[in-house]
């Protein structure tokens, strides 16, 4: 067999030859960004102790200190240098903006409009993560002129559905609303899915923007989607569970992730071989004591 290193191209080039010779200013280059998405399930402030506290979804943003976007609320993130990992510069900047480090983060998509950033043509990769907030020492850094966790608030508004000839086309309009204590952030994303034959095309547009820098609203928009429908088949909730928990607790939060009142028998069930009963009781005053449990890390996924 020939050696790779030894086949000459139409031009009579070996590889080693192909590459001394290249000119790579021959390509226009995009710059590289990443974003991270840092999910967190939290209590609500209430009067009612006896009460077993409600839940909301929030996000950690920071407020952008530097022009474009100048004091609107963003996505941790940054450039990607040349000789660095993807990988890594996300959790540079996020260190660097949050002081965030050491958690998980799976990639969750790849943006590339070509009009998403007014300084350049840039291409983002987006991360993700859910995380237990009270482990973290939040604290704005680099360009950021702050770093605050924000309630999440999403709902669909309107929403037609055009027949076609071989499919349809749905178009939904959904607004996400971002809150802070007296802060309020909000933006408004279209999304339309083209179903024709067994092809599938869906397009996100961001149509009004209160607040929040760049496209940065469709991506959140993307990321809680996500996270809805992984939440179904893998045990990714059980990143914002302290060590021991209640079952009603464990409810709330998938509440909160999904978006949705769920039946406390069938979520039981479901929640069977993900758990592992304890002896331990909570403790709380004003509350009947309730059975512990933990997570199982060797539940069946399948």
């Amino acid at each position: 067999m020939t050696e790779p290193s030894s086949i000459r191209d139409r031009n009579g080039l070996t590889e080693q030859e192909y590459l001394q010779a290249y000119d790579a200013s021959i390509y226009e280059r995009p710059s590289v960004t990443v974003d991270m998405l840092i999910f967190t399930v939290m209590n609500k402030e209430q009067d009612n102790y006896r009460k077993l506290p409600e839940k909301s979804l929030q996000l950690l943003l920071i407020k952008r200190g530097e022009h474009p976007f100048i004091g609107q609320w963003a996505l941790p993130g940054g450039f990607v240098s040349v000789h660095e990992r993807v990988e890594d510069a996300a959790l540079r900047e996020l260190k660097s903006e949050t002081n965030i480090e050491n958690i998980y983060m799976e990639q969750l998509f790849t943006w590339g409009d070509v009009e998403r950033d007014p300084r350049t043509r840039v291409i983002s990769c987006s991360y993700m993560a859910l995380v237990d907030r009270t482990s973290l020492d939040i604290q704005a850094g680099d360009d950021a002129a702050d770093a605050k966790w924000f309630e999440v608030a999403y709902h669909v508004f309107q929403e037609k559905k055009t027949n076609l000839d071989h499919g349809y086309e749905l178009e939904k309009l959904l607004k996400i609303t971002l809150r802070n204590g007296l802060e309020t952030v909000s933006a408004t994303v279209k999304i339309v899915e083209v179903v024709s034959g067994r092809s599938t095309r869906v397009s996100r547009e961001v149509v009004d923007s209160q607040g929040i820098a760049f496209d940065h609203a469709k991506i959140i928009e993307y990321a809680i989607e996500r996270l809805r429908n992984k939440i179904e088949y893998t045990d990714i909730a059980f990143n914002l569970m302290p060590p021991l928990f209640t079952l009603s607790e464990l409810q709330q939060v998938y509440e909160v992730l999904l978006g949705k009142e769920l039946l406390a028998a069938a979520f039981r069930r479901k929640m069977a071989s993900m758990v592992i009963e304890t002896n331990e009781f909570t403790k709380d005053a004003g509350h009947r004591p309730s059975k512990l449990y933990r997570f199982n890390p060797n539940w069946n996924r399948n």
